[in-house]
Order: C-alpha cells, then sequence, then structure tokens
C-alpha cells in the first residue's frame, strides 16, 4: 500500500510553531493548492492542512510566512479526538510533511518565480536562436573540410 502525498502551493497563513511537553517542535500550516480544472460554482484552490515535526518544522516556521511558495511531501493521516466544549468526536485529515521545499528565495514575497527554475531572458523581437561568434567560428572550421580523415581503429564499435 502507498500513501504518499506531493503538494505544490502557497501557505493561506503564516505558520505555527508550538513545541509539545517533552520540547518536540511542531508547525501546522494551511497550503492553497490550485485546481487544474475550473469548474463553474466550484472553488479554484484546495486548501490542505498540513503538519511537521522537529528540524522540519522549526526551519518552515523560521523560513516561510504567508503567500511563500513551498513543495511539500508526506502522507495523509486521520486522526480524531473529543472536542471537550462540545462533547462531541473531531475528525481531522492532514498531510504530515516529511520535507518541506522553499520554492522562492528569502524576501520575494509573492515573485512567483522558483528558486531553482531557469529562466531565459526574453525579447519579444527575437524569436530564434542566434549563437555567438565564439560557436560560429568553431562550425566553421568543420564546414571549410570536404574530407574527414577518421581510421577505422578511431571508431568506438
Amino acid at each position: 500500500m502507498i500513501n504518499r502525498v506531493v503538494l505544490v502551493g502557497r501557505l493561506t497563513k503564516d505558520p505555527v510553531l508550538r513545541k509539545t511537553g517533552s520540547g518536540v517542535s511542531v508547525t501546522s500550516f494551511t497550503v492553497a493548492c490550485d485546481r487544474r480544472i475550473k469548474t463553474e460554482g466550484q472553488p479554484t484552490a484546495d486548501f490542505i492542512n498540513c503538519v511537521c515535526w522537529n528540524k522540519v518544522a522549526d526551519n518552515t516556521a523560521q523560513y516561510t510566512h504567508k503567500g511563500s511558495l513551498v513543495g511539500v511531501e508526506g502522507r495523509i493521516q486521520t486522526r480524531n479526538y473529543d472536542d471537550p466544549m462540545s462533547g462531541k468526536r473531531v475528525y481531522v485529515t492532514e498531510v504530515v510533511a516529511d520535507t518541506v521545499q522553499f520554492l522562492e528565495p528569502k524576501g520575494s514575497g509573492n515573485s512567483g518565480m522558483a528558486m531553482n527554475a531557469y529562466t531565459p531572458d526574453y525579447e519579444p523581437m527575437n524569436q530564434g536562436y542566434q549563437p555567438d561568434n565564439a560557436s560560429q567560428s568553431f562550425s566553421d572550421s568543420f564546414a571549410a573540410s570536404d574530407t574527414l580523415d577518421i581510421a577505422s581503429d578511431d571508431l568506438p564499435f
């Protein structure tokens, strides 16, 4: 059986860091994940409750904030408890995060840019690849020669 979850989304509010009685860190947060298919009258995002423990909890609380783009890997867990106020049993389903990846550079806010993503410079008038002079002269040196001097011993097969 497999119970694995991978989420990418933005935090809906600042993560909440707490400590257990034995001093273990636990952070809870909610991730908003956009839906691919948008249906009229339906929400466009899902809001998924997550929790992480120990060092992951400390780092998440320290380096993320409302609006941070994060990647979460973990497992779905269901738990229940008796609510002392109403006396009813409450069921909670959440993602227990093994890892939380910070997908934006610190202090970038909601720029929408992933930290490790390559984004080439885009110029609307430059629609094609234009090689620089070094690669042009390199390819011309091969084109100038009509024959290739390769011995059968030089071939790898």
